[in-house]
């Protein structure tokens, strides 16, 4: 790659320059023919596999010529985002369950350069030849170890055999837990292990205990929050009723949260996420969905409200925090009848010892605005900008992060504006269209 297009590239993203891994991953990509790449969650492997994948794209093949593979819809929206920011002139689309068909089609039929999607939905679009693949030489398989458990294996199966051209593999995984299987047809790949050694935890990640005196530990939760003070925090159940049951009650105690699982419908999963990204919220409750490919910095703290089943659980939550070059804090939750996880000895874990009185946090400075009209609208960022500044009479500090979807958008607002704002502009047009606009539910 040349200098000037990656400097372009590395200015787009607001990064300096490339980690070790990332060096490392170019030159392998240049050299061999099939890579794998195994790196810590946070470590920067999405621009780590995407950089090869942008050299061996033509500008003038007008087909698609590369596939990357993902385990979960959040993931593919992020892997598109960040190729988007690099700004490189090609079309990427993402596809997954989830998503209106009818919008991936449309998306599809000026064939992208690059699609990214999850097994079941590439494979439907494969078989609906809405995607061709005749073009398609270069193919990663994202966090590999997730999308090929079982369940995955028969679909990634499927989307493999249907690429007749494929001329290069990129495989990256955050542990080195799974055995390739033997229809990717591997030929030497070159191994890249960039994995800390004891495999348990980056040298920038806290581990902690928090001692519950009751086996429901909503109580001991709800004063660790308030303890922790108002800092982005993630809380992980193993299941989705635990999930709704302690997000319902930490609610009913007085602690802003937001709840996600993969049994919420698509748009509340957006406006979840959205709520916790912009800052609406700071406490995110959640199954271990939200343990990959959720691309929201400067988490603080994460807290194991149930303790992880496995050590691949263990390290994909703790990879949501202490990215890059932040710090961050593992904080685990036991009850009386619990004890510490195996690969965990009490010398590494200090236990906090939590006040008797539990102060509430201050509620978070922004609230979430839910517009009806997005991307499909022809509306964007600049366009939201305008309109609550000029019709909401709102300075541009008052404005937070924006997220425009398909067909809806949200915008965060400072607090203490947000009724008066509501009342401005909630009988206006945007783009002269009238638009459903309220506060984020």
């Amino acid at each position: 790659m040349q200098k000037k297009t990656l400097g372009n590239i590395l200015t787009n993203l607001k990064i300096d320059a490339l980690n070790e891994m990332q060096e490392a991953s170019l030159k392998a990509n240049k050299e061999h023919k099939d890579v794998i790449l195994l790196s810590a969650t946070g470590s920067g492997k999405t621009l780590a596999f995407l950089l090869p994948v942008l050299e061996r794209l033509d500008p003038a093949n007008k087909k698609t010529q590369a596939l990357i593979v993902v385990p979960s819809r959040e993931l593919a929206l992020q892997i598109e985002k960040v190729f988007r920011q690099m700004g490189t002139g090609y079309k990427v689309t993402a596809c997954y369950g989830g998503h209106l068909r009818e919008t991936e089609e449309n998306n599809l039929i000026e064939a992208p350069a690059v699609i990214v999607g999850t097994p079941g939905r590439l494979g439907d679009h494969i078989r609906r030849e809405n995607i061709k693949t005749d073009g398609i030489e270069t193919l990663v398989l994202d966090e590999f170890d997730k999308t090929l458990e079982l369940g995955f294996q028969e679909e990634v199966s499927f989307v493999v055999e249907s690429l007749p051209h494929i001329k290069k593999h990129i495989l990256t995984s955050a542990t080195e837990a799974v055995e390739i299987p033997s229809f990717l047809e591997l030929q030497e790949p070159a191994k890249l292990d960039f994995l800390p050694e004891d495999g348990i935890t980056a040298p920038r990640l806290e581990i902690k205990q928090v001692l519950s005196p009751e086996n429901d530990k909503v109580e001991t939760l709800f004063r660790l929050i308030c303890h922790l003070g108002n800092r982005s925090t993630i809380v992980f159940c193993n299941h989705r009723e635990s999930v709704e049951r302690t997000g319902k009650m930490l609610s009913e105690k007085g602690i802003l949260n937001t709840f996600y699982h993969g049994a919420m419908e698509q748009r509340d999963r957006d406006v979840a996420l959205t709520k916790f990204r912009n800052g609406t919220v700071n406490v995110l409750v959640t199954t271990d969905l939200a343990a990959r490919g959720l691309d929201i910095p400067h988490i603080r703290y994460i807290i194991h409200f149930q303790l992880p089943h496995t050590e691949d659980s263990w390290t994909h939550r703790n990879g949501r925090t202490a990215r890059m070059e932040a710090s961050g804090t593992a904080i685990v939750m036991l009850a009386p009848d619990e004890k510490l996880m195996p690969y965990l000895s009490e010398e590494q874990v200090d236990t906090i010892t939590l006040p008797e009185k539990a102060v509430l946090p201050e509620k978070p400075k922004w609230v979430t605005l839910f517009i009806g009209a997005g991307k499909k609208d022809k509306v964007n960022k600049i366009d939201i900008v305008g309109f609550l500044s000029k019709k909401g009479e709102l300075k541009k500090d008052d404005i937070g992060l924006i997220e425009v979807k398909d067909f809806f958008s949200f915008a965060a607002v400072v607090r203490s504006k947000m009724s008066y704002t509501l009342e401005l502009i909630k009988n206006e047009k945007i783009k002269n269209k009238k638009v459903k606009i309220d506060i984020a539910r």
